[in-house]
């Protein structure tokens, strides 16, 4: 087995070139990749990159670069190995089930290893199950004369063979768009777990597969893709597929580098995970839950909150922010977004919400005097708004369990 140079880091780390075994042609098809990506993922610094908020792995030349999340620069580096993981499990984005547990202890985690095992096992489940078959036109030369005849066509190849027809035709087998997708994924998985545990399975998924054709899939395509009932079970394969496919850049590296980044942007993980135990442990009450509501604002623009919560006649919103502020005070840019959603929402109160040490400050109401616009007769509102801290870890560096019943006491909700 092929043994893979992985370099660890944080995100807002810097990584230079010549540390942990990082090189010129690392650090020039990250550029590249960054270009790609209109500069989202890194900040070039001299002779290196400083990592902004995404997260996840990417793999390139034999070396696979790790950027765990990490939300308090203060904290010790190993509280938030493996958190990546365990959040993606919590938001639904990876099975609960996934065999990559055991890699986490033992402090070996890679996370397109754990995708790429996750989505060689769903082939593995639709080969088992038997490929379903479609109707698709085919155009080529026929012995017999069937479907549409292309006379343009017809005369250019079969001006010596008369007893040939080149033909439009519909054809029922497996050489469809779906199975095009799933292998195009299979050849990007096989490129990179040569020489891994992976190798084997990979190997045996390729030579079950039905022979299709090779093609070049773009995200267009993937997003025009439409189940039925008899397709529906390829589902999850499809989905894993287009997040291998969508984040494969042949183009970007050059010559023999291939690239494969699998990134995560952390603040909208933070709004997921907080969105979804706010969502489970509100089940069975009076508290409704709803992330990314949206009202018009001016012309084609929106306001639309993170979070909004409704108990009874009353409204509240959260804003997560993952990123703590500086000198423990929230940016005047926010405190007039949060005003704007608690003006055109109605709600009394609303939270900026940070990862840290649970902690919260007093609501403090905006000097203004507003009116609800919902109630028949004006009726006054006192706006208001605080920031909020709460644990996302345990001693023992695991996911809070109870992080939505901290979150609904800094909205000064009952238990």
């Amino acid at each position: 087995m092929v043994k893979q140079h992985k370099i660890s880091v944080f995100e807002h780390q810097k990584l230079y070139i010549g540390t942990q075994g990082f090189k010129q042609t690392h650090l020039d098809a990250l550029l590249k990749l960054n270009e790609y990506h209109d500069g989202n993922y890194f900040e070039p610094i001299a002779k290196g990159i400083r990592f902004n908020q995404y997260v996840g792995v990417i793999q390139v030349d034999g070396l696979i670069i790790e950027i765990n999340p990490k939300a308090d620069k203060d904290d010790e580096d190993y509280k938030w190995k493996g958190v990546l993981l365990k959040m993606l499990k919590a938001c639904g984005k990876i099975k609960a089930d996934s065999s990559g547990d055991a890699n986490v202890k033992r402090q070996h985690l890679n996370l397109l290893e754990i995708y790429f095992e996750l989505y060689l096992k769903e082939v593995e489940i639709l080969v088992r199950k038997g490929f379903i078959k479609q109707y698709r036109k085919q155009t080529k030369n026929t012995k017999a004369l069937k479907g549409k005849l292309e006379f343009a066509g017809n005369i250019r190849h079969n001006i010596v063979h008369k007893e040939r027809f080149y033909t439009t035709h519909q054809v029922y087998d497996s050489n469809h768009f779906l199975h095009q997708v799933l292998y195009k994924a299979l050849t990007i998985v096989s490129q990179f777990t040569k020489g891994t545990r992976l190798q084997d399975s990979t190997n045996r998924v390729l030579l079950s597969f039905p022979e299709v054709d090779t093609k070049t899939i773009t995200a267009k395509q993937l997003n025009t893709i439409i189940l039925n009932r008899k397709s529906n079970s390829y589902k999850p394969a499809l989905d894993l597929a287009r997040l291998i496919i969508l984040n494969y850049s042949p183009d970007i590296a050059s010559g023999k580098e291939k690239m494969l980044s699998l990134l995560f942007d952390m603040n909208q993980l933070w709004e997921e995970y907080v969105l979804k135990q706010l969502q489970k442990a509100s089940e069975g009450t009076d508290i409704k839950v709803s992330g990314q509501e949206s009202k018009s604002f001016w012309g084609a623009n929106s306001l639309r909150p993170d979070i909004v919560l409704r108990k009874g006649n009353q409204t509240y919103i959260i804003d997560t922010k993952w990123k703590r502020p500086q000198k423990s005070s929230a940016s005047v840019s926010d405190l007039r977004q949060m005003y704007a959603y608690c003006r055109f929402w109605d709600a009394e109160k609303a939270v900026l919400l940070y990862p840290g040490e649970t902690s919260e400050n007093k609501f403090k109401s905006y000097l203004t005097d507003d009116y609800s616009i919902h109630s028949e007769e004006p009726k006054e509102i006192d706006h208001q708004c605080k920031m909020g801290f709460v644990s996302v870890l345990d001693n023992d560096g695991n996911l809070r369990n109870n992080i939505a019943t901290d979150i609904l006491k800094l909205l000064d909700f009952e238990e």
